[in-house]
C-alpha cells in the first residue's frame, strides 16, 4: 500500500525528492524480506532500454517507467544510471544524485558510480561534496590519477567559495584594507622574489590572522621554497582555522609530513651507504634512520586505520594496516589484522610471512616456524616472495639452534639467486668451516 501511495504522489509531483527517498526505502525493505526464487529471471534490461529511449521525448515519463522497475529491484544498476540521466534531462539533478547514492548503499566501493557522482556534484557546483567523493576513490585506489586531479580541482574551488572569491566583484571586494590592495597591485607588477612574497604575505596575515587563504598561501610559498617544516606548519594552521572541514588541507599536511620523512630516510641511507661502520656518526645515523622509518610508518598506520574504519570487512585494507603496524614495530597489534588478512587469497602469503615475523619478534619461535613453513610449502617456484619467506624461516631456525635447517634454507636461495641479501656469505662460510676442520 505504501509503495502504490508514494508512486501516486510521484506521478503528480515527480520532483518531490523526499517522497522518492521514502519510496526507495520501502522498496529496499520489501526486497530484502522477499524470498528469492531460483527460477526468477529479470526482464528489467528490456524495460530499462525502453525508458532510456523515452528520455529525449518525455523524461518525466521515463522516470515513471523506471520506478516500476525499481519497485522490484531497487538496487538495479542499469535502472538507477538511466534514472540519473532522466532526472538531469528533466531539470532535477538532485534526483540524479539520489539514484547514484542508492547504488552506493549496496556497493560503497564501486569506483565507476563514485566517479559519476563526483562529476555530478562538480556540475552542480557542490565542490565540498565532490572533494569527499574523490577522496573516497583515492582511498580505494591511491593510483587513480583522474580522481587525484579532480579532487585537487574541487578542493581549490571549495576553498575559493569559502574564502569569498566567487562572490567578489573584484579582488578589492576581498581586501578591506586599501593599503593591502595597493601592495598586492605593486606585487603583481614587480614579481616579488620568494622571500619577499613570504614576508609580504606574512604582513597581511598579521593584519588578518583568521584569513584561511592567507595561511594557505603561506603554506604554498614555503612549499615552493622547499621549506617542508614551515609549509606543514602553515597548512596545519589553515586546517585548524577550518576546524577540519577542508579535507584537502588535511591531506596536504599528511602528504608533506610523508615527504619530509622520505627525504630524511633517503639522507640517512645515503650516509650509511657511503661511510664505514667505524665512522663516529654511523651508529647515530642508524638510530635516526630507524626513528624516521617508524614515524613514517605511524602516519601510514593512522591512514590505514581510517580506511579500515570505513570498510571493516575489506581484507586487503586489513592486510595493509597489519603491514604498516609491523613496520611501525607494533607486532602484537598487527597479529589480528594479519590473521584476518590470510583469508584474502591475494594477500595470504604476504600476511603469513609478516605473521612469521611478528611471532619471531615476540619470541614465539615455534609459531613463527609453523607459519613460515606452511607459507613456503604453498609456493613452488623460488620467486621473490618465496625467497623472503625461506630467508625468514632460516633466521627462525638459527634462533632455535637448528643450524642445519637454517643452512638448508640459505642453500635453497643460493641455488636460485646468488646475490640475495647475505645468503652467499652464509653458505660459503659454512664450507670454509668444513675445510678448516678437515
Amino acid at each position: 500500500y505504501a509503495i502504490s501511495l508514494l508512486q501516486g504522489i510521484l506521478k503528480q509531483e515527480p520532483q518531490f525528492l523526499t517522497a522518492r527517498q521514502l519510496l526507495r526505502r520501502t522498496e529496499v525493505t520489501k526486497s530484502k524480506s522477499a524470498k528469492k526464487s531460483f527460477f526468477n529471471i529479470s526482464t528489467a534490461t528490456i524495460a530499462v532500454m525502453k525508458a532510456q529511449r523515452e528520455i529525449k521525448k518525455d523524461p518525466k515519463r521515463a522516470m515513471e517507467m523506471l520506478e516500476k522497475i525499481l519497485e522490484d529491484e531497487p538496487y538495479n544498476r542499469q535502472a538507477n544510471f538511466v534514472l540519473k540521466e532522466a532526472a538531469i534531462a528533466a531539470g532535477w539533478p538532485e534526483i540524479g544524485v539520489f539514484a547514484l547514492r542508492t547504488l552506493l548503499e549496496e556497493h560503497p566501493r564501486d569506483v565507476k558510480v563514485l566517479h559519476e557522482l563526483g562529476r555530478l556534484h562538480h556540475d552542480l557546483g557542490e565542490n565540498e561534496r565532490a572533494v569527499e567523493i574523490y577522496n573516497q576513490i583515492t582511498d580505494i585506489n591511491p593510483l587513480d590519477a583522474e580522481a587525484l586531479r579532480l579532487g585537487k580541482d574541487a578542493s581549490a574551488r571549495a576553498s575559493m567559495t569559502t574564502g569569498g572569491w566567487t562572490q567578489a566583484v573584484s579582488y578589492r571586494d576581498l581586501i578591506k584594507d586599501k593599503e593591502i590592495a595597493v601592495s598586492l597591485e605593486q606585487q603583481s607588477r614587480m614579481r616579488l622574489t620568494g622571500e619577499s612574497l613570504i614576508a609580504e604575505t606574512y604582513a597581511f596575515h598579521q593584519a588578518e590572522p583568521t584569513n584561511i587563504d592567507l595561511a594557505r598561501r603561506l603554506g604554498a610559498l614555503n612549499e615552493q621554497k622547499d621549506d617542508i617544516e614551515a609549509a606543514i606548519g602553515w597548512y596545519q594552521y589553515a586546517a585548524d582555522l577550518t576546524k577540519g572541514a577542508d579535507p584537502g588541507l588535511i591531506r596536504k599536511v599528511s602528504d608533506l609530513k610523508m615527504k619530509g620523512f622520505e627525504r630524511e630516510i633517503a639522507a640517512h641511507e645515503e650516509f650509511l651507504a657511503t661511510h664505514d661502520p667505524g665512522h663516529d656518526l654511523y651508529v647515530n645515523k642508524s638510530e635516526e634512520l630507524k626513528v624516521a622509518k617508524k614515524k613514517r610508518a605511524e602516519i601510514l598506520v593512522e591512514d590505514a586505520r581510517k580506511r579500515v574504519g570505513r570498510n571493516p570487512t575489506d581484507l586487503q585494507l586489513r592486510f595493509e594496516l597489519g603491514e604498516h603496524l609491523v613496520n611501525a614495530g607494533h607486532f602484537r597489534q598487527a597479529l589480528p589484522e594479519l590473521q584476518r588478512a590470510r583469508q584474502n587469497p591475494n594477500a595470504r602469503l604476504k600476511a603469513m610471512n609478516l605473521l612469521g615475523r611478528c611471532y619471531s619478534e615476540l619470541g614465539m619461535l615455534d609459531l613463527a616456524m609453523k607459519q613460515l613453513e606452511e607459507a613456503s610449502q604453498e609456493i613452488l617456484p623460488m620467486d621473490a616472495m618465496k625467497k623472503e619467506i625461506v630467508y625468514n624461516l632460516g633466521l627462525v631456525y638459527e634462533r632455535m639452534g637448528a643450524m642445519e635447517k637454517s643452512l638448508n634454507c640459505m642453500k635453497q636461495i643460493y641455488e636460485a639467486d646468488y646475490g640475495y641479501k647475505d645468503v652467499a656469505s652464509r653458505v660459503e662460510s659454512s664450507y670454509n668451516q668444513n675445510i678448516s676442520q678437515a
